[in-house]
């Protein structure tokens, strides 16, 4: 056992600073990020379709919530109800942007344990 002015007595063991503490922390912290930015460019480069109406309109969605596609079949066109058309396409887009966020919130989950980071801007 050794004395120091500083520290009083210890058994050798030495505890880490505050110094050595805050940059393990900041180095876990980097990592995670860095796994992030890798799970999110994954999710970004997928593909999400939402079909409607018995197939009558498809929409596809990229991972970046972007609608890539949209496909109507030619049955689903009926001058006389416009709305019934509008509404299918508008259900099919946000079912596929949907699937897109929430595959993205699921894989942010697995790396932050559900931390809830996203106020964070990390």
């Amino acid at each position: 056992m050794g004395y120091s002015a500083r520290r009083g007595f210890s058994s050798g063991s030495m505890k880490a600073t505050g110094a050595q503490r805050q940059a393990e922390v900041q180095q876990k912290i980097a990592q995670m990020q860095e796994a992030m930015n890798t799970v999110q460019e994954e999710v970004e480069a997928r593909s999400f379709t939402a079909s409607v109406g018995g197939g009558a309109v498809e929409a596809v969605a990229n991972g970046r919530k972007e609608l890539v596609s949209l496909t109507i079949k030619p049955e689903a066109v009926d001058p006389e109800d416009v709305e019934m058309l509008q509404d299918l396409v508008v259900s099919a887009v946000n079912e596929a942007l949907r699937q897109a966020g929430e595959a993205m919130d699921k894989a942010m989950d697995g790396i932050t344990g559900g931390l809830g980071l996203g106020g964070l801007g990390i």
